[in-house]
């Protein structure tokens, strides 16, 4: 039995859910607790929180603390979603926090964040798994942003950020004061501009069949709902708190001919969260409808049950039930279709280069992760071409820096984005990595050592890879490669004519021989 709280500090409400694992009953919540406090007000107008809040907070996570001495809680972890990111000083604010309260509070990045909300879903098992081998899109509303993930067969198809966030919408609204007959006209105008230019790129004539929500404003009240009995709205929504379009569209009309203080009487919310649920319902309603959805599912987790499902996977106190690697994997297969990649060139070179870097495990010291960093690089090495044919690395660079990739932190983006630049032009021995806003020259001692080390390393293995397929024609077929003392003997049994590829193999070796010191060989077993 292992104890672990889940902390999520987000735009409107922070949560603490509390843990238990165990072999016998796998991941079970045991308690709650949700305080309404509305960071993302100030933090998406101002840039910063005022002290009043910041108190608050901290108040806030002092409780948490206390409560997590009461239940022994072994371990925890702790996030801040958008309105802690998009802080000018999120620094200080994290700083200051752990100063006052003792909670250690790292900040998600919108991918990251995501990742997680999914990783929540999955946390519902089987039923997850059978929902997603249909066409289904993952709707994730949050306070600042919206995030729209696509699936098919059990495969990510692509994943976007709109920011069409429940708050940022709320902070327009108040601006403009409108009347009550007003606001689903100018909530569906607001969210429509974006939601068309979504539809015509990614969307196209894709049909969905299951429409699945996430936030923290409308499903909540849709699975306390179904938890009931009555008749009226909640007669629209199902046991397992799905809804069909003709239900969803009842439950948005219940919405809108109720005042704020019966709405909020009857899900047990504050008034003014009402307003944030009735914006969750009709950006919910109108993407659902623009999909042609035939069933609206409201699973009814949060940000917590990924959290601790992701400390599970890691302690391996679960049995995994979906590939989540598959779906970052899936991501970039999807981003180098999009730019018009070769993907027989990038399956193979990704191959090549997962042969050498398997090979050399004990060598170059590198897990699982940066394993996956290299495969998507592999993926990805060529998408700048889709721009121009002479500056293919600095344009892949920006185009992967661009683009945001579910499951990988900014910092790993930049990693990846790294090794694809420097795989097609010199290495940067000054160490050359961006920030969060632009890119910067440091030097290599100010920059992290390991990932300095971890780009370079990545970079000589997909140099070699890259070699090898110099006609791009994909003759090395049955690639093996070995580690003997100071050599890696590379060896293919192919009939083809592998004059091309040796001559650029015996050129490109002196970057690979420099980072790990050791000589490739290329062996043919069957020659000319």
């Amino acid at each position: 039995m292992k104890t672990f709280a889940a902390i999520d500090i987000g735009s409107f409400e922070s949560a603490m859910k509390i843990f238990e694992f165990s072999a016998k009953t796998g991941m079970k919540e045991i308690d709650c607790i949700k305080h309404s406090l509305d960071l993302g007000s100030d933090t998406y107008a101002k840039g910063k929180i005022s002290r009043d809040k910041m108190d608050d907070l901290c108040h806030t996570l002092k409780e948490f603390a206390d409560i997590m001495k009461a239940y022994k809680v072994e371990d925890y972890q702790a996030y801040g979603t958008s309105a802690i990111r998009e802080m000018e000083n999120s620094t200080i604010v994290l700083d200051q926090i752990e100063q006052r309260t003792g909670i250690k509070l790292s900040v998600l990045s919108n991918s990251e964040q995501r990742f997680l909300d999914y990783k929540s879903i999955a946390s519902k098992g089987d039923a997850f798994q059978k929902i997603i081998e249909e066409k289904t899109a993952v709707l994730d509303i949050g306070g600042g942003s919206i995030q729209v993930s696509l699936f098919d067969n059990d495969t990510l198809v692509s994943t976007q950020n709109l920011r069409l966030g429940v708050l940022r919408i709320q902070e327009y609204l108040n601006y403009v004061h409108p009347r009550n007959s007003q606001y689903e006209a100018l909530v569906e105008e607001i969210a429509m501009a974006q939601l068309a230019t979504y539809k015509k790129i990614y969307l196209k004539d894709k049909e969905i069949k299951n429409v699945i929500v996430m936030d923290d404003y409308l499903a909540p009240w849709v699975v306390k709902a179904s938890r009931m009995k009555g008749s009226g709205v909640i007669a629209g929504i199902a046991s397992d708190g799905s809804v069909t379009p003709a239900g969803l569209e009842k439950l948005l009309n219940y919405l809108k001919t109720h005042s704020a203080s019966q709405l909020a009487d009857k899900m047990d919310i504050a008034e003014e969260k009402v307003i944030l649920v009735y914006i969750s319902a009709v950006l919910t309603q109108r993407i659902a409808g623009m999909m042609g959805a035939e069933r609206i599912r409201f699973p009814g987790v949060t940000l917590c049950d990924g959290i601790a499902y992701e400390f599970a996977e890691k302690h391996k106190l679960l049995k995994n039930v979906h590939d989540f690697e598959q779906d970052i994997i899936a991501c970039a297969i999807n981003i180098n279709k999009r730019y018009m990649g070769s993907r027989k060139r990038s399956e193979n070179i990704d191959h090549i280069a997962t042969t050498i870097f398997d090979s050399m495990k004990k060598l170059h010291g590198l897990g699982k992760r940066e394993r996956l960093f290299l495969r998507i690089a592999a993926i990805l090495q060529d998408c700048g071409r889709f721009i121009s044919l002479t500056n293919i690395g600095e344009n892949s660079y920006n185009i992967i820096m661009a683009t945001e990739m579910i499951g990988l932190s900014h910092a790993e983006r930049e990693t990846v984005a790294s090794v694809v630049r420097f795989n097609h032009g010199n290495f940067d021995y000054r160490g050359q990595m961006g920030s969060e806003n632009k890119t910067v020259n440091r030097s290599s001692a100010e920059l992290d050592k390991g990932s300095y080390l971890t780009v370079a390393k990545l970079t000589a293995i997909l140099r070699l890879a890259n070699s090898l397929d110099r006609s791009h024609k994909q003759k090395l077929e049955g690639l093996k490669s070995v580690l003997k003392e100071n050599t890696l003997v590379l060896t293919t049994d192919t009939m083809e004519d592998v004059t091309l590829e040796r001559r650029y193999f015996e050129s490109g070796t002196d970057f690979f021989r420099e980072v790990f010191g050791v000589q490739p060989v290329l062996k043919q077993k069957k020659n000319f």
